[in-house]
């Protein structure tokens, strides 16, 4: 049965009204509450607000680095180290270093770019401090769902976003409703503030209808693969953060590694790959795990235990690809609008002041007794933000390093390290860029294939046995959320002309061309594997992909993340 069709013989659904709905439980979106619900309080009045979560709890799908920078928080709960927030490790120490296949060259501190200063930082985990604020938000009154997925946008007659409807449960994987059938419900509101992640399955249909991307520059993606290690206490230097450029990146490719000591003898280190690669036989995860193998890395984590892996794909395109935030009736903030600084490798902070303005806007408007119309009083309050100019200052970041790794790091260092020793607060020249990261890639005989070496189960890993620690699971009997619009294309041009990419982009396994009976290629789709990253629906060359939301609660379930 379709969807419509299920709706017409199960429906209707039962309906909430709200004064705002937030989809999404990260920090974007849970800032936004908190943020509505002190106003209310700081004024007398009352708000209705009610959060949406896919995970199984808030946190359950957040993936960073992380290294905080506090600015934003300070901001939103000043007593927040009175309250028990988890940043409890600083920043004690930054490396950058410039790797060849076999050494190390560092950077000294003085040349290195502000951007790459942590003084004042915190090393985090960000799915831990998501959690936190959960439980802040719901102590000022906030409604959480977690495990509820928005899957569909609701519109008013006149166009305006009306609200979401949540994902039916019980449908099995032939499209019909089974025994657990339970049909979705709709959430209406004011106003609805979507706060979905990198590639928002529901943003992404916002910015196409609305064309809230007019006039800007392509979105820009990166994938991060990231593990968290249990290392020798003999080898932990709380608060040390490590950025690595070079290898093993070809000099095309955008790329680089990070690797932080949290507390607790713990280090969390990942490897980001810009999905504008050409070359269809690179692997995100296989690169990450030679990364590992360098000596600069390995020396860290080597005899220590592997006990957590995720991955996320994020937004890199800075201000220059940020949309129109606002449209009738609702709102993008954090990642799902791309607010993310590429330069400094942060979002949490970015993630946390959109919201706040986003509510700060919202608040005024339905107190005014308006709903369904534009907030524009966020966007103008976000052009007068210390976040404007922060975005401002590192605009080129990414277009530098599409001229290949020299130049970028070459106008990194003159735009974040030498304009500002002359007084200039960002770059008087701006560098564009027209293509989005799928249309890059190469045909494989154009290529040179890749041949990663063999895991060997201490330091380097095979995909199937990083997924089983991502804690990932989906009810086995629902359609695949992982949905291609012509299943010809996979084997007919993927395959044919690119080598098939999906059985290596995927840092999950998801995709993996198998033989038929008849001897004939077909694509198999392994959803139950899916870690939520969305690579695939950025990166497939003929954007065949479309990744839907499965049911809610699925997915991964990361720890200490």
């Amino acid at each position: 049965m379709t969807p419509q069709e299920i709706l017409t013989q199960y429906g209707p659904r039962d309906a909430m009204e709200y004064d705002a709905l937030i989809v999404g439980g990260g920090p974007a979106g849970l800032a936004t509450a908190i943020r509505l619900k002190q106003l209310a309080t700081e004024q007398g009045k009352e708000i209705s607000v009610v959060v949406l979560e896919k995970g199984s709890e808030p946190g359950a799908h957040i993936l960073s680095g992380a290294v905080m920078d506090p600015i934003a928080l300070n901001e939103l709960l000043p007593n927040w180290q009175e309250l028990g927030a988890p940043l409890n490790q600083p920043v004690t120490g930054d490396e950058v270093l410039f790797l060849s296949e076999t050494g190390a060259r560092r950077t000294p501190n003085f040349l290195v770019p502000d951007c790459f200063h942590n003084e004042g930082n915190y090393v985090i985990s960000l799915g831990v401090l998501t959690k936190w604020l959960g439980e802040q938000a719901e102590a000022l009154g906030v409604e959480i769902f977690p495990g509820f997925t928005a899957a569909e946008v609701l519109y008013n007659d006149d166009g305006s976003v009306k609200g979401v409807a949540t994902g039916n449960l019980g449908i099995g994987k032939d499209g019909q409703p089974h025994d657990g059938f339970q049909l979705g419900m709709e959430l209406h509101a004011k106003y609805t503030v979507f706060a979905e992640g990198a590639r928002g399955h529901l943003g992404k249909q916002l910015i196409a209808k609305y064309k809230l991307d007019a006039g800007k520059d392509p979105q820009s993606y990166a994938i991060g693969v990231k593990e968290l290690w249990e290392i020798d206490p003999a080898k932990a230097k709380p608060g040390l953060v490590v950025h690595t450029a070079g290898w093993p990146m070809d000099s095309s490719t955008y790329g680089g590694g990070f690797l932080y000591h949290l507390e607790g003898n713990k280090v969390t280190l990942g490897f980001v790959t810009g999905l504008d690669y050409k070359n269809p036989y690179l692997s995100p995860f296989e690169e990450m795990q030679r990364w590992k193998a360098h000596p600069s890395i390995r020396a860290h984590i080597e005899g220590g235990k592997r006990i957590g892996y995720g991955a996320r794909a994020i937004t890199a395109g800075g201000i220059l690809s940020l949309p129109k935030t606002v449209f009738p009736g609702g709102a993008l903030v954090g990642c799902d609008a791309g607010y993310l600084n590429a330069s400094r490798i942060k979002g949490s902070h970015a993630a946390i002041k959109s919201g706040m303005l986003a509510a700060e806007a919202l608040f005024e408007a339905v107190t005014a007794g308006r709903q369904h119309d534009e907030l524009t009083a966020y966007p103008e309050a976000f052009d007068k933000s210390w976040l404007h100019a922060e975005l401002d200052r590192s605009r080129n970041f990414k277009q530098w390093f599409k001229k290949g790794n020299t130049m970028g790091a070459l106008m990194t260092g003159i735009e974040q390290w030498l304009l500002p020793k002359l007084g200039m607060k960002a770059p008087p020249w701006t560098v564009h860029r027209d293509k989005p990261d799928h249309v890059y890639m190469k045909p494989a005989a154009e290529c040179q294939p890749i041949v990663y070496p063999k895991p060997d189960g201490k330091l380097t890993f095979d995909r199937l046995s990083s997924v089983f620690i991502s804690n990932t699971n989906h009810e086995e009997n629902q359609p695949a959320h992982l949905t291609l619009k012509d299943a010809s294309v996979p084997v007919a041009i993927n395959l044919a002309t690119y080598a098939g990419p999906e059985s290596r982009y995927c840092p999950a396994g998801v995709y993996e061309f198998v033989k038929s009976e008849d001897g004939s290629d077909r694509l198999q789709i392994n959803a139950q594997n899916c870690v939520h990253c969305k690579t695939c629906d950025i990166k497939d060359p003929t954007q065949n992909i479309v990744w839907v939301t499965p049911e809610g609660g699925g997915g991964p379930n990361y720890s200490g993340m």
